[in-house]
């Protein structure tokens, strides 16, 4: 078999079959992985949250993961948000011809590694080979299925005065180590990126209480971004403190050097809770003992005032208007 991907991969016949028992069938075989057009599923009885994603990273090898890695993460992630447990997923690769072989099969076994530790399925998929110059190297889609815990109801329109808002760790690494892995800026700063799966994180909180309002995912325009969303869904505001914002040092200083905001730069492995202030406390504490969320910390409130926006007090005691994200700080970075 070649040792990188050729147009004859994407074209069905007997190299496409090569390319999947090699590649995909090896790293994802379980017993619903399907050859047939589509999985044969046991539906679940209560409701369901479904949702899907597109990966486009660029690199697709960076500090703490890859696109395959952070395909997954990224879908279960938006499961988990929903207070649903992951159960199902299907990836769809259109490939550049010429790709690495050996670098699509690290792809694949993050995915596999991932969603073994995400406790999900991938029971289905689609395969496609593009031109030379057509596609970046390998763009991945994403569709995840998952079962909601009974008594879970979050929405961004769920948010109420009075609420603690919820951070489960330091934001903006994954963002800050794109920037730094594409090399533009000549920097160079030990900083890894956050992506992780995060349905054990979910869960833990949610077998503490239920009584969640708001769970997202920081990924796109980051936490900053994630809150200005919450404010215009729930028609509140949003009162930060700056100086409760946990922020890695390498990506401050990064930050800092660059003039950009950490709240606005991208987390794979971060969510934003909004919770009733008694919950708050106990909430933090569980997020404490789970893996991928030992600095949890409570930033800041939701008001009845300046709805629609967010206000941060400074380290100086001033109060000041997070402005509202406009266009793409950094591109490609999920």
């Amino acid at each position: 078999m070649n040792n990188s991907v050729t147009l004859a991969h994407g074209a069905g016949g007997r190299q496409t079959s090569e390319l999947i028992d090699r590649i995909f069938k090896a790293h994802f075989a379980n017993p619903l992985l399907t050859a047939d057009d589509a999985a044969v599923l046991e539906a679940p009885k209560g409701r369901i949250a479904m949702t899907t994603d597109g990966f486009i990273v660029s690199p697709a090898f960076f500090a703490g993961g890859n696109i395959g890695k952070l395909s997954i993460c990224g879908t279960v992630n938006d499961l988990a948000c929903m207070g649903a447990r992951p159960l199902y997923l299907s990836c769809a690769f259109v490939i550049e011809e010429g790709y690495p072989m050996d670098q699509l099969e690290a792809i694949a076994a993050a995915m596999a590694k991932t969603a073994a530790e995400a406790g999900v399925r991938i029971v289905s998929g689609d395969t496609k080979v593009a031109g030379k110059g057509q596609v970046d190297g390998v763009f991945i889609t994403t569709t995840g299925v998952g079962e909601i815990l009974e008594g879970v109801e979050t929405s961004g329109a769920s948010a109420r005065p009075g609420d603690a808002i919820i951070v489960t760790g330091d934001v903006g690494r994954h963002g800050c180590t794109i920037l730094l892995e594409r090399g533009e800026f000549g920097i160079e700063a030990d900083v890894t990126s956050d992506c992780a799966p995060l349905w054990g994180t979910v869960e833990a909180v949610l077998k503490h209480t239920k009584n969640v309002h708001v769970i997202r995912d920081a990924t796109r325009g980051g936490v900053g971004t994630v809150l200005y969303e919450i404010a215009g869904q729930s028609g509140v505001g949003v009162h930060l403190d700056s100086t409760a914002v946990p922020v890695a040092p390498q990506v401050r200083g990064v930050c800092g050097m660059l003039g950009l905001e950490p709240l606005y730069l991208a987390c794979e492995g971060r969510l934003v809770l909004v919770a009733p202030r008694e919950e708050a406390e106990g909430i933090v504490e569980v997020l404490k003992t789970c893996p991928y969320s030992a600095n949890a910390a409570i930033i800041g409130e939701i008001t009845e005032t300046q709805k629609g926006r967010v206000v941060m007090t400074t380290e100086v005691g001033a109060e000041t208007l997070l402005p509202q994200p406009g266009g793409e700080l950094l591109p490609r970075i999920c």
